[in-house]
């Protein structure tokens, strides 16, 4: 589940994050009219550079709190999304076709690209050496 957190995020990734939402919903808002645009986001990252040099951690904690409210509460109804993001109007057009699938090939269709087959065969087994190596062998018994 890719939306749960797992691990413990720093002050200073939550505050990186935050400003680069803070410019995506800028982005949203702005888009068309790139002058508007790097105005607010110049004025947006004159907010973050005053509590630059802060040290009070509760101040510091407070100020992310409230900034993470107001970019909840400022985001886009309808945000701007890239065409090969999820979301976005081409996300999973093109289909994920797997390695594996080249395997079923003929011989025939396989003797079209003879130095691309070669080359794969090679990385093949270098990979099942490496796997071998790390994890060992696979006992045919077992696998049933």
């Amino acid at each position: 589940m890719s939306y749960m957190q797992t691990t413990v995020i720093s002050h200073a990734r939550r505050v990186r994050r935050l400003y680069k939402e803070g410019c995506r919903v800028l982005q949203s808002h702005f888009g068309t009219q790139r002058h508007v645009f790097r105005y607010n986001a110049v004025l947006l990252r004159a907010r973050f550079d005053e509590n630059l040099n802060e040290t009070d951690m509760r101040k510091v904690k407070k100020l992310l709190l409230d900034g993470e409210r107001e970019l909840f509460l400022k985001t886009h109804p309808q945000p701007l999304k890239f065409p090969n993001s999820p979301g976005g109007v081409a996300y999973a057009r093109e289909p994920h076709v797997p390695d594996w699938l080249l395997d079923t090939w003929t011989p025939l269709e396989k003797a079209q690209y003879p130095e691309y087959f070669a080359r794969r065969e090679i990385r093949k087994t270098e990979f099942i050496e490496r796997w071998e190596k790390k994890y060992g062998k696979v006992d045919p018994e077992e696998s049933h």
